[in-house]
């Protein structure tokens, strides 16, 4: 009887040594990598005291890190550049079909808005992915409809304006001062120290300004002068609110305004990017944290993201709460946005990259029953 029992356990112990691990695409895309390289020498702009230490990785060696890290936690983890080429995606899927694509295409031809097409090519060809579908992606990458659907289910946002062609005059009802942004980049493009405007003439050269430079309609929006949180979301069929972070503005100076604009998040040479300085968790009254978390949840449905997103929003300084963007597919660098979250919530770096990816395994699974 023992020895049979001592079979089984063998047995069982081989077949799990047997099972074929999970196989996953890191699929990104970066048309030029020759165009990446470690600056030889950095020179600051301005004069002031460096917060962060500046990391000089390429996109391409971030996604070769993730791959490393989903390897020691029993994924077959590998990555793709598709370089601006479809083909190359049905290219690998018909000689190395992965199980799950990690997706981290968020431009195509030079084209933000080319992001969902590339996710319904992945649901065309049948293969599970991590992140947003094609229609959440499309509502949240036009700031203007993202802030329409937030509206119609009772969801705190700026008022706003959107102007699509030059006029001799752009009225609106809005209080000054006043964002101006393009409406529909993501990731902070288009929003900078200039944005803020506070009369009619600002407003006119800054809608200009977007008609010019990104060839798109301007959204105008109420600015709200106070707290900015960055509230995230993890989880597919019970996604839950993870520790809330918050971006201090204290150490920002008087000629910059309190924003976390394109230079804020990816320019470590500019000022901005080091007196913008993350707190996580954020303290707050346990009334606004609860509201704060509902809000995003909410937001998180309504805008149909799933697996992960990040919510930004503003707190007044009378304490109202306003959703700024629902973020679908937010960076996942180490240490930063998202993961600083999941970090406080007691995930390491891999174990929250797991996740994501298993969220978009078991959703395959589900649909292929």
């Amino acid at each position: 009887m023992k020895v049979q029992v001592l079979y089984k356990v063998f047995y069982n112990y081989f077949l799990s040594m047997k099972e074929k691990k999970i196989k996953v695409a890191i699929v990104y895309n970066e048309a030029h990598p020759e165009f990446y390289k470690t600056p030889e020498s950095t020179e600051k702009v301005g004069d002031f005291k460096e917060y962060f230490e500046v990391e000089n990785l390429t996109p391409m060696e971030e996604y070769e890190m993730m791959a490393k890290k989903l390897s020691k936690v029993g994924l077959d983890a590998y990555t793709l550049n598709i370089m601006d080429n479809f083909q190359i995606i049905i290219d690998e899927i018909n000689k190395n079909r992965p199980d799950v694509i990690f997706n981290f295409v968020e431009i195509y031809k030079e084209i933000a808005r080319y992001e969902m097409n590339i996710v319904g090519l992945y649901e065309l060809l049948g293969i599970p992915y991590t992140g947003a579908t094609p229609l959440a992606l499309a509502n949240c990458q036009s700031k203007a409809l993202t802030k329409r659907i937030l509206r119609e289910y009772g969801i705190g946002t700026p008022r706003f304006k959107v102007f699509r062609k030059k006029a001799k005059a752009y009225k609106s009802h809005l209080k000054y001062p006043v964002i101006v942004k393009p409406a529909y980049e993501d990731a902070s493009v288009g929003i900078e120290n200039e944005s803020i405007v506070r009369n009619e003439t600002e407003l006119k050269d800054r809608i200009e300004y977007i008609f010019q430079y990104f060839n798109q309609p301007a959204l105008c929006e109420e600015f709200i002068d106070g707290r900015e949180l960055n509230v995230a979301v993890l989880g597919d069929k019970k996604p839950k609110v993870l520790p809330i972070s918050e971006i201090d503005f204290k150490k920002m100076p008087d000629h910059l305004y309190n924003i976390v604009s394109y230079q804020a998040k990816w320019d470590p040479l500019h000022e901005s990017y080091h007196k913008t300085i993350p707190i996580c968790p954020a303290k707050l009254p346990k009334r606004v944290e609860e509201k704060a978390k509902q809000m995003a949840l909410s937001a998180f449905k309504v805008m149909g993201v799933r697996d992960y997103s990040r919510v930004d929003m503003r707190l007044s300084k009378d304490n109202k709460l306003y959703v700024l963007e629902v973020n679908p597919n937010p960076d996942l660098t180490e240490g930063a946005g998202f993961m600083r979250s999941a970090a406080t919530s007691g995930l390491s770096y891999a174990a929250a990259l797991k996740k994501i990816v298993m969220f978009a395994y078991e959703r395959g699974k589900r649909n292929r029953k």
